[in-house]
């Protein structure tokens, strides 16, 4: 078990891998990756949801919470499994080695694959096809509603889904009949991108576990409302009668936005997911522990108490605390599926029934370092003010790197950090790595941005900002040095075997006198 041991890891979504077709994907650079992760001492690999991207180009705003990222595929094994012709450096113009220009790749990644699903349904094998009918079959309790929403997401061209026509908004059997007839061809082909993403994340994720390294995902804790999951079950969200959110989701004004961020996602109907059981969640967190060993929640006082806006509120003001689920919710889950690997995103606005049921679950917390010199020594994210249960962060995607941080901080946040720390910044990142790294937390991770000492062009979130999420890094960024310095860091603070621990000279003390 992850918790039971002091460990460490890198936050790096696969978008950012480097790779030919113009975004990171599950292809070499992958296990490339999960190589240097090794060689650097660490044992543990976080990413940002694996779920297909949504409005802005955002994985927390996804049509599936089931689905995986299209974008991801690797296109060069379909290419050797003679799906795919070879794709041409010409093919290739317009992709950027640092940037994920999705304008040009999600067109190019999805053409591509519409071309290899048809090569498949005609020329694949027949232990290739038994093997994607028998995951269909597997899959089939999220990937038949995931397939035919995506199909018809096509045929309505883009409208969303309360827009569609009435009886197939409606889920009337007869004209879900007909339409999973009429869009065979297209059903097979999201069904088809699934079983390729599926099939090679479990190829990453075992040569990863193979050599020590553990997977962490991302669980948001809403869903798009123009998604599979709100139009398979609109029972389970605040839907007025035509089918448009009545509440949703965001958070109060914050460090982030004066005017807090709204968020748009519809609100769960918590007392009708109760009643069966929170079987919905029971299946979506059961998905996430196939594809990662541990979880990360996304948003968890939103299990404890969350804002809930009214959908008419142009902005996330005028929202109310509600109460939510708390702990039943978690008794059920683990009542299903065993004790779960989770950790809390206990950020933001903090109250004492938060810690509460992050606590009775036994959930580690989180804690960000770049957020640690706002205050004064009694602040939380104060290493000092740590216990074991906890896992720290340099800072997150949602924030800048370190170096951007620096440049960027109130001179008394720079002040402090300097006195606390014990540095005069000039190598800002290792000072905040080692902190983090040396402190009681069981986990520490660490934005690859940070190992690499980069500054805030290298951000790849900021929150309420369009044209994020695009930044990839390429092999030259890295070298030797950050690595053989992060191994050496690791085997120090005991986040990685002793075997690893580097030579040390001789002590005075520790020689025989003359």
């Amino acid at each position: 078990m992850v918790f039971d041991r002091r460990t460490s890891g890198i936050l790096l979504h696969p978008t950012s891998l480097p790779g030919p077709n113009g975004c990171g994907d599950l292809g070499p650079g992958a296990y490339h990756f999960v190589d240097w992760l090794v060689s650097a001492g660490q044992s543990l690999w976080q990413v940002l949801p694996l779920m297909p991207i949504g409005p802005a180009n955002s994985p927390y705003m996804s049509v599936s919470a089931f689905a995986g990222n299209p974008l991801l595929v690797d296109l060069e094994d379909l290419v050797q499994r003679g799906w795919l012709a070879p794709i041409t450096p010409e093919e290739r113009v317009g992709f950027d080695d640092g940037r994920v220009n999705f304008g040009r790749v999600v067109p190019f990644r999805l053409g591509k694959l519409r071309v290899a699903a048809e090569n498949f349904l005609i020329n694949g094998s027949a232990a290739d096809k038994a093997a994607f009918a028998a995951y269909c079959t597997q899959e089939k309790g999220w990937l038949d509603d995931y397939a035919l929403f995506m199909a018809l997401d096509e045929h309505f061209a883009g409208r969303l889904w309360p827009d569609w026509d009435a009886p197939i908004a409606r889920r009337e059997k007869k004209a879900l009949d007909k339409a999973r007839k009429d869009l065979a061809p297209k059903i097979a082909l999201w069904q088809f991108i699934q079983w390729c993403f599926d099939r090679q994340w479990r190829s990453v994720k075992a040569y990863a576990n193979e050599r020590g390294i553990q997977l962490i995902g991302d669980l948001p804790i809403f869903v798009a409302h123009h998604s599979a999951d709100c139009w398979a079950r609109p029972d389970l969200y605040h839907l007025d009668d035509k089918n448009w959110p009545t509440l949703i989701a965001g958070v109060p004004p914050d460090f982030f936005s004066a005017t807090g961020q709204r968020w748009g996602n519809p609100l769960y109907n918590w007392a009708a997911m109760e009643k069966d059981k929170y079987a919905w969640w029971v299946e979506r967190v059961k998905r996430q522990l196939a594809l990662a060993d541990v979880i990360r929640i996304d948003h968890f006082r939103g299990f404890a108490g969350y804002w809930e806006i009214p959908a008419s509120e142009p902005t996330a003001i005028h929202g109310q605390w509600v109460k939510g689920p708390g702990k039943p919710l978690f008794d059920a889950i683990e009542k299903a599926l065993g004790k779960l690997p989770i950790i809390a995103e206990d950020l933001g606005v903090i109250t004492p029934d938060v810690v509460e049921l992050r606590d009775s679950c036994g959930l580690p917390g989180m804690r960000v370092l770049e957020f640690a010199f706002a205050a004064g020594p009694d602040h939380n994210f104060l290493p000092h003010n740590y216990v074991p249960n906890t896992v720290v962060y340099t800072g997150t995607h949602d924030n800048d790197t370190i170096r951007g941080w620096w440049a960027t901080c109130t001179e008394r946040e720079r002040a402090f950090a300097r006195t606390y720390l014990a540095t005069d910044g000039h190598d800002i990142h290792w000072t905040m790595i080692r902190a983090a790294s040396m402190s009681v937390a069981k986990m520490a991770i660490y934005q690859f941005q940070d190992v690499l000492g980069l500054d805030g062009f290298h951000r790849m979130n900021t929150p309420g900002i369009t044209g994020c999420w695009e930044w990839r890094f390429n092999w030259d960024y890295v070298g030797s040095e950050p690595g053989r310095r992060l191994a050496e860091l690791s085997a120090l603070s005991g986040r990685t075997s002793a075997d690893k621990m580097p030579a040390l000279p001789d002590w005075p003390g520790d020689k025989p006198r003359p």
